[in-house]
């Protein structure tokens, strides 16, 4: 590479910049032209519509244009590594300001790229000279490390990026800290346009009541773990993953290391090709780790939110959300994983099992990011709470046991319905169990030849009478655990009895002759 008279170099790269990417970059300039020197501005763009592609030209416009420094930070060293490389193959010599890095040459550079942590560390000890910085640019700047530098760049333009304009804390909105918001493309338009995926959702009603919320806003490791550690959940992720993807290259995310670790297990035992990945592992094994899921066509990686941002594998198939979040802007990093467009792939899977899907809604939606950025609260408050989004669920019988209810047109009892209308009638609660017995009684008995094979089928009706026991506590507001197991136990003992004394006359009924002897 030749350099310019501004110590700029020649981009390694010639590849043309994409209209809308060119667009966003007149627009931020067009603000930065206009507005005071201190001004802070918020540039959004969806995951692999090539936030740091722009920025990268940014800097390089910037300094070609302007006699004073460029600061990009970053929160993870990763990310500061591929800025660091983008710049350069941008012709922007830079210096990268680590831990072990070297000030001694920093007056020979017009750029650096830091770690939060690293530059604060840096700039209280007086050994990084920021004196001439005119532009800093804030990768994934909705991160609330990053404000406690604010102050030391009372003088510059502060550009922040990020997928999703909102703050993780209630106590620290990003309208505190930036002045205005420019948006980008949508995720809409760049699927239509072939720059991104569309992602096939295949959603999953789990009951998460047990989830308890921790200070940061999100469900906390412990709970999470206590539910998706369970046999049956493990067994579910497996089931899910063999149903939609077999033989398909997964990234799951888990909120947990445990939870990965039991995942990686009952996968293993599958016979399935899959590796466990966290932020315990080294730089060597995190790279092997990261080549073999790279190289090999079928693999599942189970991770724990280390790959959420700066990690691009465009060969992945399916996103596996093996956890539920309260936040928007980690579903949006998660599932973005998948997204890259790679040779003939246009679309790829999402299997949610944390009701995310119900919670924000799909990803790539018409979110007004506007009002997003000025109105954080107001959005957040609007979400749905756990217990409302299982109100709305239908429970579905599994179908390896829908298959031993083959004769029945219907096999769904409302218990909902069933109370509010015992109820507009003055009726007792009571009656919604013993018709939701009934209703199961006759299922079982279209079913079978005799009494024995209707109890029999009986005994395969355990998560049904579980979903309904759970429905009927909650229209009577009685949810604690000796109540739920009593009724279900007493639930069962009905249902038997029932089963007894009324399968001839049922049968009967149904079928129009009495059953053989």
């Amino acid at each position: 590479m030749t350099e310019t008279a501004t110590g700029l170099q020649e981009k390694k790269s010639d590849k043309e910049l994409y209209s809308y990417q060119q667009g966003a970059i007149n627009k931020i300039f067009e603000k930065f032209d206009t507005a005071a020197d201190n001004y802070h501005l918020l540039y959004q763009l969806p995951t692999g519509g090539g936030k740091t592609v722009i920025f990268s030209e940014m800097v390089r416009q910037y300094l070609k244009n302007h006699k004073r420094k460029v600061l990009v930070l970053t929160h993870r060293v990763e990310l500061c590594n591929q800025t660091s490389t983008m710049l350069t193959n941008f012709g922007v010599p830079n210096k990268v300001v680590n831990s072990k890095a070297n000030l001694d040459d920093q007056d020979q550079y017009i750029c650096f790229v830091a770690m939060v942590e690293t530059l604060n560390n840096r700039l209280n000890d007086g050994k990084l000279d920021i004196s001439d910085i005119g532009l800093v640019i804030i990768d994934e700047a909705h991160y609330n490390s990053f404000t406690k530098l604010f102050k030391f760049f009372e003088n510059a333009f502060v550009l922040g990026v990020t997928a999703t304009p909102l703050s993780s804390s209630k106590e620290l909105p990003m309208k505190d800290n930036y002045d205005d918001l420019i948006t980008g493309e949508s995720i809409q338009s760049l699927i239509e346009n072939e720059f991104l995926a569309r992602a096939e959702v295949f959603q999953y009603d789990m009951g998460l009541t047990s989830l308890e919320v921790g200070s940061n806003g999100d469900y906390t490791v412990k709970s999470s773990e206590d539910l998706y550690t369970s046999p049956a959940m493990l067994d579910k992720t497996l089931q899910a993953y063999l149903k939609h993807s077999k033989g398909k290259k997964a990234l799951i995310f888990n909120n947990g290391i445990n939870t990965s670790i039991q995942i990686y297990y009952t996968f293993k035992a599958a016979g399935l090709p899959v590796m466990h990945l966290d932020n315990t592992a080294t730089k060597k094994q995190r790279k092997q780790i990261l080549k073999w899921f790279k190289e090999t066509p079928d693999a599942i990686l189970s991770s724990v939110s280390i790959l959420t941002t700066g990690f691009d594998e465009p060969t992945i198939d399916t996103i596996i959300l093996n956890r539920a979040t309260k936040s928007l802007t980690l579903y949006y990093q998660m599932i973005g994983r998948g997204s890259r467009i790679l040779n003939n792939k246009s679309s790829f899977k999402v299997i949610d099992l944390g009701n995310n899907y119900h919670r924000f809604g799909p990803w790539g939606a018409d979110l007004d990011w506007q009002m997003i950025f000025k109105s954080p609260n107001f959005y957040m408050e609007r979400l749905q709470n756990d217990e409302d989004i299982e109100s709305n669920f239908r429970h579905e019988m599994p179908e390896e046991i829908r298959v031993q209810f083959e004769k029945s047109e219907e096999v769904y009892f409302d218990i909902k319905e069933v109370y509010i209308d015992a109820t507009y009638k003055g009726e007792s609660s009571k009656v919604v169990l013993e018709r939701s017995i009934e209703q199961h009684g006759k299922i079982c008995i279209e079913n079978s030849e005799d009494v024995y094979d209707a109890l029999g089928l009986a005994k395969l009706l355990d998560e049904d009478i579980d979903y309904r026991i759970q429905s009927y506590a909650k229209c009577i507001s009685r949810s604690t655990f000796n109540f739920l197991k009593w009724l279900k136990d007493d639930y069962k003992l009905k249902l038997n009895s029932y089963l007894r004394q009324n399968f001839d006359e049922v049968f009967e009924e149904i079928n129009g002759f009495p059953p053989e002897d």
